[in-house]
């Protein structure tokens, strides 16, 4: 699919950069530009974007309210926001991210470092350009959830002893609707690795912690595992359950990224074994799937986001063709399995 972009920025030293940059991508024709959230919405119409790239403080209106309007109004418009990793610039950007934003790019704190906003740029496109659009009514995703409800919806929640989830492009959203939902009852630990850059995961806990009943932290070294608590990853660490305890590492980029949903997964199997609820989310690339694996050899659980609910059905999808996932589910279902561990506890 061809990429239709939009670059939306209050600076001319931007546009320009980030216009010319867009340009060297193949697939990616840059149709037009503006100034300010307010002219961008008045452009649709002529430039029709597939995809805009918007800063978030501008004049007039600012990204924020003009992402508001566009996924509204044109729901089909992918936005890529651009965030400063400052504290109120990741804030404002786990706003943009529950509010529909595809994706960010992170501001460079070196005006000159031009090669950091472009790299970025080029993957946050290229990963656009392999969505394949919503997937037919009978896609046959949902028949295989359906069927595997039936034959092997027979995990016993009354065991679960701890919930791993993963996510990446996308995951932000889907991440808010299911944490804001957890029980206040859940008396166990949860852990999730959102793909996500160093400076962010501090604002993406908080602003969970905010909504939830449970108590939500960015993970620290030695930090101990209690019940009732959401342990986020923070971003340029590798998150690893050791014991009764969480520790960091930066070893190694796995599958490009740090940190890594499989090394989360692999750990805490070796914990919590046959008594793991395991859920991986939207997201571009395969990271998950190998910690799946394991979970499921051990006797856990593993639960999929479905494919029609998905911005990226990448790394949801590769576990699910190796057939380590029990379960396809929307999040709303996702939610509901969540409830069972309360509920079977409750009457048990």
């Amino acid at each position: 699919m061809q990429v239709r972009l939009m670059v939306v920025d209050d600076s001319a030293f931007m546009r320009k950069i980030i216009s010319d940059a867009a340009s060297e991508i193949e697939g990616v024709t840059v149709v037009g530009t503006a100034r300010n959230g307010q002219d961008a919405i008045e452009s649709i119409e002529r430039y029709r974007p597939t995809v805009i790239t918007m800063d978030i403080e501008m004049p007039k209106m600012n990204g924020i309210d003009a992402l508001r309007i566009i996924k509204k109004n044109h729901p089909d418009i992918q936005v890529i926001m651009l965030s400063s990793h400052s504290v109120e610039g990741s804030a404002v950007t786990m706003e943009a991210l529950e509010e529909g934003a595809f994706d960010f790019i992170e501001k460079s704190s070196d005006r000159g470092d031009i090669s950091f906003i472009t790299s970025q740029l080029e993957t946050k496109l290229l990963t656009v350009n392999q969505i394949d659009g919503k997937p037919d009514k009978k896609d046959k995703n949902t028949a295989v959830r359906t069927e595997r409800k039936e034959v092997m919806g027979t995990f016993d929640y009354r065991r679960t002893k701890a919930i791993v989830m993963g996510a990446s492009t996308g995951g932000p959203k889907v991440l808010f609707q299911i944490v804001r939902a957890l029980p206040r009852e859940l008396d166990i630990p949860v852990f999730i690795v959102q793909h996500m850059p160093k400076g962010f995961t501090k604002s993406f806990a908080d602003r969970l912690d905010s909504e939830c009943p449970l108590r939500v932290v960015e993970a620290e070294e030695g930090m101990l595992i209690e019940s009732g608590t959401v342990y986020v990853a923070p971003g340029d660490y590798h998150m690893i359950i050791h014991g009764g305890r969480i520790t960091l590492n930066q070893n190694a980029k796995l599958h490009g990224v740090r940190p890594a949903v499989d090394f989360l997964f692999e750990s805490a199997s070796e914990k919590y074994g046959k008594d793991l609820l395991a859920i991986l989310f939207t997201g571009m690339g395969k990271d998950g799937a190998e910690g799946m694996e394991k979970i499921k050899a051990l006797g856990g659980y593993t639960l999929a986001q479905s494919k029609e609910t998905c911005v990226v059905y990448g790394m949801p999808g590769y576990a699910v063709t190796k057939g380590v996932v029990d379960e396809v589910l929307k999040p709303e279902e996702i939610t509901e399995e969540i409830r069972k561990i309360v509920k079977v506890k409750k009457w048990n």
